[in-house]
């Protein structure tokens, strides 16, 4: 245990200090799972767990409140796992490492897991309580959330009971979430062809590093550098002066986490070595100067490199920096209505080398069924004209919002009543599970709402730990008033 132990509220920070020691990788929830089943046995609470991983803990109602509507509170086991390339850091045995600066507690140049550790620890805290006044209770912590909201479309809804769910997924105090955007993932794979060069080459590495990243979907407006975009910018300027071969270019980590880092590994002959760093330096030194407000730590480095056998065709190259220059990313388009709500977005995210194949991933985002294809329809043209293999996972749906639910009435009135101001309903850029839930339980009354995290899916990752106070008090409350 940690110093997070001792933070107030305990029946929540000892419970989240607890889980910082737990991996749960995506897909691998295993031992995540068992903890929470651990403490629901120890609770006296029963529970299920379909075919995809889903676990589903019920707590029955406070003496007197039985004829409650049952309420489910949801949160995801997985967590997005990122670190800067210079921290010695295995995700798969090591403990998050917690420290805390001010008001803030964040990972040790990894990410934290407050996403969504935070909203584990809370349900883990009301499992256990004795003190609270609620009626039924239904925990559902589902898995894979991060690589695509997998446990959720694989969800067997029979295990559910309830019709009103709060989901403890965001990120933003002061806001109740009543919708949410859908997405989809495009995979992209080039098949490379290699070339063997005389011994008059040289080869160089390029490392693109120290860019925050963040969140793809509500980072997405804030306009951060992305590594594999900035890497592909300066290599096609240098490119157009002088052609070179690739023999990697790689970055990112996960679809849905701007990418923080690119790297690649140049083979150029010795005439022209000169002019081609001079050009990419040149270009990055560009790069610096437009982002140095929102990425000031932005780092750039050339070094000398082993030779190169085998590197890519100059067809190869040119094919893949061409394709990587053109793929969007960023906001395609803010909403009309709400200006401040982005609408349509899409986040190049991840660039890997498997065999003799390029491997390229992008995330995109929509509150609009139609935008989301369109921008969809438009990478794949891309990909094809490249002569790729385009691949399109299914989109998820979005959550249409539901301005007269009485989940969000009686939600406003416990935020009014214990934090004494009223409260901002919107929807968010994000893939809340909401959406699947909904479209698979027609009906469900839902909310979402959380203590302040910034920038999740990147080692920045930060919560306020005043906030998750505030958060723990609405959500008892509110718990309270749906007992009535």
């Amino acid at each position: 245990m940690t110093f997070v132990s001792s933070l107030k509220p305990t029946a929540l920070w000892s419970h989240f200090d607890a889980i910082l020691a737990i991996p749960r990788a995506s897909k691998d929830e295993n031992r995540m799972r068992t903890h929470v089943v651990n403490i629901a046995d120890r609770a006296g609470c029963n529970h299920a767990i379909d075919d995809a991983g889903n676990l589903v803990v019920r707590k029955p109602a406070v003496a007197d409140h039985n004829g409650a509507e049952v309420t489910i509170l949801q949160s995801h086991l997985d967590m997005v796992q990122e670190k800067n390339s210079d921290v010695i850091h295995d995700f798969r045995t090591d403990p998050i490492v917690p420290k805390r600066r001010g008001n803030y507690i964040t990972g040790s140049g990894t990410t934290l897991g407050s996403d969504n550790g935070i909203g584990i620890a809370t349900m883990l805290a009301i499992m256990e309580t004795k003190d609270l006044v609620h009626g039924p209770l239904e925990f559902l912590f589902t898995i894979d959330e991060e690589t695509g909201l997998t446990g959720a479309s694989h969800l067997d809804a029979s295990l559910l009971t309830g019709r009103r769910l709060i989901n403890l997924d965001s990120e933003e105090e002061g806001i109740l979430y009543v919708g949410c955007a859908g997405g989809g993932d495009t995979s992209i794979r080039v098949e490379l062809e290699h070339d063997h060069l005389r011994d008059e080459n040289t080869s160089i590495t390029l490392a693109v590093t120290g860019l925050k990243g963040g969140h793809s979907g509500c980072d997405i407006h804030l306009q951060r550098g992305n590594a594999l975009c900035l890497l592909a910018r300066a290599l096609w300027t240098a490119y157009l002066l002088s052609p070179f071969h690739l023999a990697r270019l790689e970055g990112g980590s996960a679809h849905n986490a701007i990418p923080r880092e690119a790297f690649a590994d140049l083979v150029v002959t010795h005439s022209t070595r000169d002019a081609i760093v001079s050009a990419i330096e040149a270009e990055m030194t560009n790069i610096r100067d437009e982002y140095s407000s929102v990425d000031p730590d932005f780092k750039f480095a050339i070094s000398q490199n082993k030779a190169v056998n085998a590197p890519w065709t100059i067809h190869s190259t040119e094919n893949i920096i061409q394709l990587l220059a053109s793929l969007p990313h960023g906001v395609e388009a803010m909403n009309y209505d709400i200006p401040s709500l982005v609408n349509t977005s899409s986040n190049l995210a991840t660039v890997s080398q498997s065999d003799d194949s390029l491997v390229i991933t992008t995330s995109s985002r929509s509150s609009i069924d139609a935008a989301l294809e369109a921008v969809r329809r438009q990478i794949k043209a891309i990909g094809r004209l490249a002569g790729a293999d385009v691949i399109e996972d299914p989109a998820y749906p979005g959550w249409k919002p539901n301005l007269s639910s009485p989940l969000l009435e009686i939600t406003k009135s416990a935020y009014e009543q214990e934090l004494g101001t009223t409260p901002s309903v919107q929807a968010i850029h994000a893939g809340l599970e909401c959406g699947i839930i909904g479209k698979k339980i027609p009906g469900m009354d839902m909310i979402s709402f959380g203590p302040i995290i910034e920038f999740p899916h990147s080692p920045d990752e930060r919560v306020q730990i005043d906030s998750v106070g505030r958060f723990y008090r609405l959500l008892k409350t509110t718990l309270t008033q749906l007992a009535s």
